[in-house]
């Protein structure tokens, strides 16, 4: 998957949980989920089962934790559906 499907797929996905929404109209790489968007902490675990249900991923509590950033979701999401060489 694209980094530019990724993110929109992202997008769609956090929306319903942001609290900024004028920070969500500019969002790029670098918008922090929590910080930047207003997304409450705890909604950060239904926006991951939410990733794992829409790409058909499997995401662990460590790789979660890294998930600062909505590139940070795209990258993980990127290099979780590439193909196996």
């Amino acid at each position: 998957m694209d980094t530019t499907t990724a993110f929109g797929k992202v997008l769609g996905i956090i929306k319903p949980f942001v609290k900024n929404a004028t920070a969500f109209t500019s969002a790029s790489d670098g918008t922090r989920i929590i910080e930047d968007l207003g997304v409450n902490s705890a909604r950060l675990v239904d926006i991951i089962l939410a990733f794992e249900d829409e790409f058909g991923i499997q995401v662990d509590d460590e790789a979660a934790d890294r998930v600062r950033t909505l590139g940070d979701a795209v990258q993980m999401i990127v290099q979780k559906t590439a193909p196996a060489h």
